[in-house]
């Protein structure tokens, strides 16, 4: 996962690759939720998914861990969601962010998967093209293709979605 992580090599034991991928499961859930506590369940609940699979996931288990995590992470937003519009009573918290990270996670649904994943991973996780290529086994030129493509079809998405004005998503290196 070169400087922004730590590797996860091919063999390695699920116990060794554990807190690099825990901490990649958390750091999508938590863009995705704004929520600590959500984020730390779904990075758990993501990992304890890789450990049965575990054979088959450990030569590239991160892609896998990025897209389970962002698919939970969009599952509880939505049960959240609907627990609070039930809910009569004036909430004490808000989130003055919510309504983009429903149509955040409503965009992202709509890509096609290696764009959401090359998104996911690029701009939610942070990563270099160099370390999404690697994670996905794609070139980095693809990844920069799925990437543009990736924004530009979210662009339009939110657009269509009334999130005019909204700053772009800007890569980070």
């Amino acid at each position: 996962m070169g400087e922004k992580g730590g590797t996860v090599g091919e063999g390695m034991r699920f116990e060794e690759a554990f807190p690099d991928l825990y901490r990649l499961a958390y750091r999508v859930s938590f863009r995705v939720l704004g929520d600590r506590g959500d984020a730390e369940d779904v990075a758990q609940e993501a990992l304890a998914r890789a450990h049965v699979r575990w054979l088959r996931l450990r030569e590239r288990p991160e892609g896998w861990i990025v897209t389970v995590a962002t698919n939970l992470s969009i599952d509880r937003h939505r049960r959240r969601r609907r627990l609070t519009s039930l809910v009569m009573e004036p909430l004490t918290l808000v989130d003055v962010h919510q309504a983009e990270r429903i149509d955040l996670a409503r965009a992202l649904r709509r890509l096609p998967r290696r764009q959401r994943e090359v998104v996911v991973l690029r701009y939610l996780a942070d990563w270099s093209e160099s370390d999404v290529a690697a994670a996905l086994g794609v070139s980095a030129g693809a990844v920069k293709s799925h990437a543009s493509r990736g924004l530009a079809a979210l662009r339009q998405h939110l657009d269509a979605g009334g999130l005019k004005g909204v700053d772009d998503v800007r890569a980070s290196g």
